[in-house]
């Protein structure tokens, strides 16, 4: 066994066990543009070209599957950290209509989940899965044991993933098996026909990312077993609703949705392809319905460049009175109004009362990214629109009131069978339940769908965790409670940990604070940062490894603070273009050389990598030997300042491309060690702090390692949802990695079994002094050769308090027995040793590192 790292001491190991979450009753409002993160999500996978290969994350689930088979899966499971208090975006809220204490839940990015108790507790059941995005679930309503989940979420807002196709269970959800159109990328609705339900309607949305023939409406006839295209508009416009007349199922209504992609990147949220199409044969033949029969003129909504202003159109028939439907027009960023039909479909009017339900969506301005309606089923006149807010009618429209005191951004409202009064709602926060008709409610907790974007700990204390989320702001987990302490999206967030009154946090476009007080409130600490500088959606934010009161942040330039932020300075020139009118032009990622303060590594969103050996005042621009992809990650050795490691975002165009490489030499030249890597963005890096060999990365499907330097690669643990892996954090006194998902929260791995191999052969300390086995369990042994004087043996844990002392050693071996209390090294964590002469602290004998496994 090598020596693994010449420090002061040598380290011992123990495994950390256990950890419990808490609840926290604040829960924050979230109410930002899903453009941003649209753009950042999509931008960083398909720069420079801005496409990408719809069946990259396909054949990535291939090469994950064949992992699998073949035992490439490193050893340990996955241990929940929470939260489960915060929630995360619900897409979809369906009862079983045999069973009305039966639900099911669809999360963005976190599966799909199940109640049996009305809502108020949930499971995983689609966690088997390597394709977690859940776009629409349908439950059979003659046989409830059978459920259809539709994946790839259809919102078309942020950090949308592609699906894989219609799942179905036969059991309730126990077990799942794929049923066909693994090409339609996102899917809006499913539909089982109620008088035959081998009948089945899928509504493709198709992908956001370009043009693809693979939209429309799917209609199977046996079950899902075979699909045909029954309705196709054309390559840029998915069909994103399908709703059923509940007394005659050849009665459809489906609408259409264009939604195009520029090359460089913006998007039209609207066009003229946007529609309402009416079907009376069963998706035989379809008619197209507009402004003749009472729907809106698209002379009127034009934007100057040909294209009419018609976005998302949301459906919903009613089950009490079968020939009334709805349907809610959005343009590309609000409400255009609320049109009713007593027809089924075939002669419309408006029934909103000027700005009463648009002004529903006032403030928010993204309707497209929520754009339905429902209908209670026992009552007509019972009418809901779901955006920003609910907006609730209880008198056909008339009169509106909307939603206040939970969460906001709604995408699901689900009715009670048995008690239409009972109502639960699926927001960007989770789920709200209704018991009085959805005059008021409250939220539900025990979700544990949080997308997180980045993670911290405690260095001091690795229990203490923080992280930024999606829609739900900062979090902080003290004493196994979960606690909001920060609002708006939420990013970086450090703990310092020599005084744990100091945390930072920030929201989107680097809006970074200080809190002095342990996070019971934050200042802006931005002064000295030029607020005209290009900040990233995720803006880097970094505590010095070797001064806790030196922070990094990045702009289109890097910046450091000396007092914790007090106040900032630039220590490098613009080190990323800007070019007019481009959302490119700011610093991804940051990295301090953990042996050498003045090594600094940055990476930047136009694909470049720059390093400075001086502290700041030269950087050079590595980049060269690097593919030309958004930079997501740099990281430095833990002890070579010299040998770095910068991972890419990217989805494959064409050919494959590299994700991950490797200098040795500060950047003069890089090496590609992707390796058997899936085909995926990597999105999270960690080093192991021990073994330079090891390297962790989190891709937009889980998490992988590599024990040879990137000489092959291995599926990291078991029991991690397929969930994308947006950070990675490798804790160093318990040797954990911590993983921050973007859907199913935050997970813990004992990675000591990668990070350490027991060996019986002695390993080397400094002055030829050996420790041994390594790591060890009951005991250890320290193997002393002949000195001419005798040695003290001191045992301290991380804190630097001694919990083993013996002095006047004279050798040759030392044993430990530490399963007794006596000697201090019961409790599970890492310990460092020092061997020096008796009675003179300062002759170091030995150092050199040697580890433990509880």
């Amino acid at each position: 066994m090598k020596l693994l790292r010449p420090t002061l001491f040598a380290l011992l190991f123990f495994s950390v066990a256990g950890c419990n979450t808490g609840d926290s009753d604040d829960a924050p409002v979230s109410s930002v543009d899903k453009s941003f993160p649209s753009d950042w999500h999509f931008i960083q996978r398909t720069f420079p070209f801005y496409q990408a290969d719809k069946f990259v994350y396909r054949d990535a689930l291939d090469t994950i599957e064949r992992k699998k088979r073949s035992a490439k899966q490193a050893p340990g499971s996955w241990d929940f950290e929470g939260p489960s208090n915060v929630g995360g975006r619900i897409v979809d809220i369906e009862f079983d209509p045999l069973r009305p204490d039966t639900v099911y839940a669809g999360a963005a990015t976190g599966g799909v989940l199940k109640s049996v108790d009305g809502g108020i507790s949930w499971l995983p059941v689609f966690d088997d899965q390597n394709i977690l995005t859940v776009g629409d679930i349908a439950v059979d309503p003659v046989n409830s044991d059978i459920v259809y989940v539709g994946t790839g979420e259809a919102n078309g807002g942020h950090n949308n993933f592609a699906g894989g196709g219609l799942f179905k269970s036969v059991d309730a959800g126990t077990s799942w098996q794929l049923s066909g159109l693994v090409e339609t990328t996102s899917i809006g609705r499913v539909i089982v026909d109620r008088e035959n339900h081998d009948r089945i309607f899928v509504a493709a949305v198709g992908s956001y990312f370009s043009p693809d023939p693979d939209r429309g409406v799917y209609r199977s006839d046996n079950a899902g077993a075979s699909w045909e295209k029954v309705l196709f508009v054309n390559d840029s416009t998915g069909v994103i609703d399908i709703a059923q007349k509940p007394d005659d199922a050849d009665v459809l209504l489906a609408a259409t949705w264009e939604r195009v992609r520029r090359p460089e990147g913006s998007v039209f949220l609207y066009g003229n392809s946007s529609g309402i199409y009416r079907s009376a044969d069963g998706g035989e033949s379809w008619q197209e319905l507009g402004f003749d029969n009472g729907l809106p003129d698209p002379a009127t909504l034009q934007d100057g460049t040909g294209r009419t202003q018609i976005g998302r159109i949301g459906l919903s028939f009613s089950e009490s009175s079968p020939d009334l439907v709805y349907a809610l027009y959005t343009d590309g960023f609000t409400i255009i109004g609320l049109y009713r039909s007593f027809d089924a479909g075939l002669a419309w009017s408006r029934v909103d009362s000027g700005s009463q339900v648009t002004g529903i969506s006032a403030g928010f301005g993204f309707s497209w990214y929520f754009g339905q309606v429902r209908v209670d089923p026992a009552d007509p006149n019972h009418v809901f629109v779901l955006d920003g807010l609910i907006g609730r009618s209880t008198n056909g429209s008339n009169t509106w009131s909307s939603t206040s005191g939970t969460h906001v951004d709604y995408h699901a409202l689900a009715f009670d069978p048995s008690d239409p009064d009972r109502i639960l709602a699926g927001n960007d926060g989770g789920i709200a339940i209704s018991t009085s008709g959805g005059s008021s409610w409250i939220p539900v907790n025990g979700l544990p769908i949080t997308q997180f974007y980045e993670i911290n700990f405690d260095a001091s204390n690795p229990d203490r965790l923080v992280g930024g989320t999606q829609d739900n702001g900062t979090w902080l987990k003290e004493d196994g409670t979960w606690d909001f302490i920060f609002g708006g999206d939420g990013f970086y967030s450090i703990l310092d940990p020599t005084d744990p009154n100091y945390i930072y946090a920030e929201s989107q476009n680097g809006n970074f604070a200080r809190s002095t007080n342990g996070g019971a409130s934050f200042i802006g600490a931005t002064n000295g940062i030029s607020s005209t500088e290009k900040r990233n959606w995720s803006t880097p934010a970094i505590l010095d490894p070797h001064d806790p009161t030196v922070l990094y942040f990045g702009t289109d330039k890097i910046y450091r603070s000396t007092n914790r932020a007090g106040s900032w300075s630039p220590v490098s020139p613009v080190i990323v273009a800007s070019p007019q009118g481009s959302r490119l032009g700011s610093v991804t990622t940051i990295a301090v050389a953990p042996s050498d303060a003045n090594t600094i590594y940055a990476g930047t969103d136009d694909g470049k990598v720059w390093t400075t050996q001086d502290y700041g005042d030269i950087w050079t621009d590595v980049t060269a030997g690097l593919p030309r992809r958004w930079v997501t990650r740099v990281a430095v050795s833990e002890t070579d300042p010299q040998t770095a490691y910068v991972t890419f975002s990217g989805l494959k165009w064409r050919d494959p491309q590299p994700h991950i490489f490797r200098t040795r030499n500060a950047g003069a030249t890089w090496e590609d060690i992707s390796s058997d890597l899936p085909d995926l963005p990597i999105n999270a890096l960690a080093l192991d702090a021990f073994m330079e060999d090891i390297i962790y990365v989190g891709t937009d499907i889980g998490a992988f390692v590599t024990e040879d330097g990137g000489l092959s690669w291995s599926v990291l643990g078991d029991g991690l949802p397929a969930v994308p892996v947006y950070d990675l954090k490798y804790v160093k006194s318990t040797m954990d990695i911590l993983a921050g998902t973007h859907g199913r929260s935050m997970y813990r791995l004992d990675v000591t079994q990668l990070s350490t191999a027991i060996d019986n052969n002695p390993v080397p300390l400094a002055g030829e002094v050996s420790v041994y086995p390594n790591p060890f369990s009951s005991s250890v042994n320290i193997e002393i050769p002949t000195h001419a004087q005798p040695m003290d043996v001191t045992i301290y844990d991380l804190m630097g308090r001694r919990v083993w002392f013996s002095d006047d050693v004279r050798g040759p071996i030392v044993t430990i027995d530490v399963t007794t209390r006596e000697s201090g090294l019961s409790a599970s964590g890492v310990y460092l040793i020092r061997i020096t002469e008796s009675g003179n602290s300062e002759l170091v004998v030995a150092e050199g590192s040697v580890l433990r496994v509880r």
